[in-house]
Order: C-alpha cells, then sequence, then structure tokens
C-alpha cells in the first residue's frame, strides 16, 4: 500500500511539473512573439519615416537589442520557479557548457567589450590582424568588414564583406583610422638624377605639397585638440615637409604630410599629377630610374677628383730586335699608325 502511495505521489507530481512546464513554454512563446511583433511595427513605422541608411541602420540595431534584453527579463520572470528548483543542475550544466562553447562565450565576451568600450563603432575603418576595412555590422558573435586593399592599390574597397569573430580584439592588435584622429601620415617619394638641381626640385616639391594640403592642416589641427581631450595626442607640426637623402640611383627628395584616412589615395594622384608636370617644364630637372652607365673619371670626374693619367714613357725601354722595336711602336699608336708601321715593315722586307 505504501508503495502504491509513492508511485502514485510521483504520478502526480510529474503531472503538475509536466503541466507547469507546458504553461511556462507556452508563455515564453507568447512573450518573444509578441516583443518581436512590437519591434517589427517599430522598425517599419521608423523606415517610413527616416531615409538616412546610418540612422535606419542605428534603429534597427537599437531595437533589436532593448526586444532581446525585454525578451530575457520575461523569460527570467516566467521560468523562476522551475529554476529555483534545478538551480544545482542548472549551475552543473552551465560550467560545462562554457568549456564546451568556450569560442562562442569568448565571441560574447567580445561583443560586450565592443558595445561598452567602442574601440570601434560601425563606421569607422579599422585593421584587425590582417584584414583591414569599414565596418559595416556590430553583431553578438561577429562583427563585420567592407574590405579594403589585398589585392587592390592603396586604400580601396575590395567589394568583398570579412566577418570577423569578436574575440579577434582580444587576441590581435586593433587599428582604427577614423576614431577621435582620423587622419594619417603619408609619404611620396620622389627619385631625380644626381646632375638634377636637387635644390630646385624640392623647392617645387615643398610648394606643391603645402599647396594641395592647406586645408587638410586646418581640420587636422582642429582634429588634435578634441582627440587630446581623451588621449594623449600631441604633435609639434602637422604642415608638410620634404626631406632630402641620397640613393644608389640618384637623389631621394621624400615629402611627408598628413592625409585624411579616406583620401589618402586621391591626395597621392593629385600630387603625383602636379609633380610631373612641374618636372616637365624644368629643364634642370630629370627624374631617375634604373639605368647603367659607363662612367669616365678622367673625362667627367672633377678636376680634384680625376686620377693621375699613366706613364707610359717607359714602356718600349729593354732588348728587342729591330722587328719587335716596331711592332712596340705601332701597339702605343693610334689604330691607324699601328696599319701604317704593319705596312711599311712589309715593304721593307
Amino acid at each position: 500500500m505504501e508503495a502504491g502511495q509513492e508511485t502514485e505521489e510521483g504520478l502526480r507530481q510529474a503531472l503538475e511539473l509536466a503541466a507547469n512546464a507546458q504553461e511556462n513554454i507556452l508563455l515564453s512563446v507568447l512573450a518573444i512573439v509578441v516583443v518581436w511583433a512590437i519591434r517589427w511595427l517599430v522598425l517599419r513605422l521608423a523606415n517610413q519615416r527616416i531615409d538616412e541608411p546610418r540612422v535606419r541602420y542605428q534603429w534597427g540595431k537599437g531595437s533589436g537589442y532593448v526586444a532581446f534584453v525585454l525578451i530575457l527579463v520575461l523569460l527570467s520572470q516566467i521560468w523562476v520557479e522551475a529554476l529555483r528548483d534545478m538551480g544545482t543542475f542548472l549551475g552543473l550544466l552551465t560550467a560545462g557548457l562554457a568549456i564546451a562553447l568556450r569560442d562562442l562565450v569568448s565571441n560574447m565576451a567580445g561583443w560586450a567589450f565592443i558595445l561598452f568600450r567602442h574601440p570601434f563603432r560601425v563606421g569607422d575603418r579599422v585593421q584587425v590582424g590582417e584584414n583591414a576595412g569599414d565596418v559595416v555590422d556590430i553583431r553578438l558573435f561577429q562583427f563585420s568588414l567592407l574590405e579594403i586593399g589585398n589585392w587592390v592599390a592603396a586604400d580601396q574597397s575590395t567589394g568583398r564583406i570579412i566577418h570577423v569573430p569578436n574575440a579577434r580584439v582580444f587576441s590581435h592588435p586593433l587599428a582604427n583610422y577614423t576614431a577621435e584622429f582620423p587622419f594619417v601620415w603619408h609619404e611620396i617619394p620622389v627619385l631625380i638624377t644626381f646632375e638634377s638641381d636637387w635644390k630646385r626640385a624640392r623647392e617645387i616639391l615643398l610648394d606643391l605639397v603645402t599647396r594641395e594640403t592647406a586645408d587638410v592642416v586646418e581640420n587636422a589641427q582642429s582634429a588634435v585638440k578634441a582627440a587630446s581631450r581623451k588621449l594623449y595626442i600631441h604633435y609639434g607640426t602637422l604642415t608638410p615637409t620634404v626631406y632630402t637623402s641620397a640613393d644608389a640611383s640618384g637623389v631621394l627628395l621624400t615629402m611627408r604630410f598628413i592625409s585624411p584616412a579616406r583620401r589618402r589615395r586621391g591626395l597621392h594622384q593629385a600630387i603625383w599629377e602636379g609633380i610631373l608636370e612641374a618636372f616637365s617644364a624644368e629643364d634642370g630637372i630629370d627624374l631617375a630610374y634604373p639605368t647603367q652607365r659607363v662612367y669616365t673619371n678622367l673625362l667627367e670626374g672633377k678636376p680634384g677628383a680625376r686620377a693621375d693619367l699613366p706613364d707610359l714613357s717607359d714602356l718600349g725601354s729593354g732588348p728587342a730586335e729591330p722587328g719587335a722595336m716596331g711592332g712596340s711602336g705601332g701597339m702605343s699608336g693610334s689604330g691607324s699608325d699601328q696599319r701604317s708601321g704593319e705596312a711599311g715593315g712589309r715593304t721593307q722586307k
């Protein structure tokens, strides 16, 4: 009798738990459907009134985060009693899942880091490890980049979307091109021949790069002041300059200037076009390129650096036969003298 009563009591409790679980499941599904339906209506109204893509994207991401948090709160309220009875089991289950799904957990931690610390935002241009591009989306487990570089020269878009796990912000260096200080330093080397007027060339280059970057320098100075409130960024000067050095093939003039992160290639092109036009009008300046030439010190060297002429007075000294003496005399002369001497020798014979 006692065994039968215990079995009956166990079945009754199991049925009660099953009934409660079914009710909780139905309430959970209803809560999720209601919250996402409200989000869908809000987004539909927002998309009808907002045309700017960036604002529409922010509405979509923000409403998604709010809906996710609201669903978690509702589900915790629905399942709080059941979870209280299953606390030990869920604790062990959570520990096991954390070990088995450590990559997913790391990605979630990376998402939280990105969300609250803001190493980058949507629209920033960043490089994480070997991947660089513009951030176009941030999600729970990964963020997406519109790739730049790779097989495309300079910082131009390739058109590919790269999905990067959020955990990489912990394990790889992260460079942000545009956050806080949206400018980068750029250099253009110009190689001219040793015979060119390098002082005139340097003057032309400095005038050209100063003219092309005048507005950029003003904007960069304002950006430095704003960025210095959060970061220790300090530059003695932001004006462009030209450095001079010697290279194996000529005189190397290197222009250094500041450029907006997204205008680097455009400025590079404009400056090079100005260089080609300016140098084409100068008779004393030639661009250098890999060539081979014969340098004769006796003819081209400076007067004080030319080698001494060899002493040829002792070439004919020493015993020799008459025929050999005649031949030696021909060797020391020009090609025509050699032929005349040989002809004379044949006549004597």
